[in-house]
């Protein structure tokens, strides 16, 4: 026996279909594209900048930037890959995944621009090089501007935030942007205080810090972004409801899996086992106007035996 309507969901786009992409997606998908326009030219001038200056922590902010570009690129691809193929019958649950394989992508990149920044801060440390703290110091104010703009403008719409069952491909690219503001922060105030205290260390050290501190966002990126990928049970708390409601008449939960499908979409197979199995569809009842539960696979057992199998879409 099998119910064929979808269970209600709170999300204003893609309502009654199942492509299971995010409800800003269109809107996500824009502003990745613009802001990796704005961060290009950045990257062009940062850069410029370190090598004319001799400023590490100006050429590590143009590095970081320059992997930046790359993300933001990724992430935009990954939203028009998803949305193009949304309804392509090869995506067996859809292309909601997208992101997150974006996200994973931009986690390893993110980690390698960290090494990459800790090898050249560490060689200037030991082999420092004079540089052009006036000219040098504009530029990465400049280039913080522009990731706090840029931040502002990848900012998650205020109903779906980027956390948790949100926009994880729209969450790396804000990541990678607070990574940015992180460096960029760095580099101002080792350059003043190679400037103003005569510090000629603060330069490569605050590259080192940069450093450390992408790492650092790399390592959490690549834990979110791999958790929808290995089918992670993505909320418990999910789960206990969809489990509390199927057993609210003595009914025993043989077996429950829950997974992400995409930006607030969840997707769960349950066995239920009772003494008077009712049919799925009394079952898929119990479970409408459940927040973030898009598609669901319901099997009942008479107790000892198989009595029921149906589909919830």
């Amino acid at each position: 026996m099998a119910a064929t309507d979808p269970i209600p969901r709170s999300l204003d786009a893609f309502q009654g279909d199942q492509t299971y992409l995010g409800a800003d997606h269109r809107r996500n998908e824009r502003r990745t594209w613009i802001v990796a326009a704005i961060c290009a030219v950045t990257l062009v001038a940062l850069v410029s900048g370190g090598l004319a200056f001799r400023s590490m922590a100006l050429t590590a902010s143009g590095l970081h930037m320059a992997a930046h570009v790359a993300a933001l690129l990724t992430a935009a691809a990954a939203y028009r890959l998803a949305r193009r193929h949304a309804r392509n019958p090869r995506f067996s649950w859809g292309a909601g995944k997208v992101g997150y394989l974006a996200g994973f992508a931009n986690a390893m990149v993110m980690g390698m621009t960290a090494v990459l920044i800790a090898v050249e801060a560490a060689h200037r440390v030991f082999a420092p090089q004079a540089v052009a703290y006036a000219s040098a110091l504009p530029l990465a104010a400049g280039g913080l501007a522009v990731n706090l703009i840029c931040m502002a403008l990848l900012r998650p719409a205020s109903d779906t935030p980027s956390d948790r069952d949100g926009d994880l491909n729209l969450s790396a690219a804000h990541l990678h942007l607070s990574a940015d503001a992180a460096v960029s922060a760095l580099a101002i105030a080792g350059l003043a205080a190679g400037a103003y205290l005569g510090w000629a260390w603060t330069d490569p050290v605050a590259g080192l810090v940069g450093a450390a501190l992408v790492a650092q966002f790399a390592v959490k990126l690549v834990r979110r972004a791999a958790a929808p990928l290995l089918d992670i049970n993505p909320s418990p708390e999910l789960t206990a409801e969809v489990r509390s409601r199927l057993q609210a008449e003595g009914e025993t939960i043989v077996d429950l899996h829950l997974w992400r499908l995409g930006p607030g979409h969840h997707a769960a197979v349950v066995v239920i086992a009772a003494d008077h199995p009712l049919s799925p569809d009394a079952y898929r009842a119990r479970l409408d106007g459940l927040d973030g539960l898009s598609h669901v696979t319901v099997e009942v057992r008479e107790s000892g035996a198989t009595h029921h199998h149906g589909h919830v879409h």
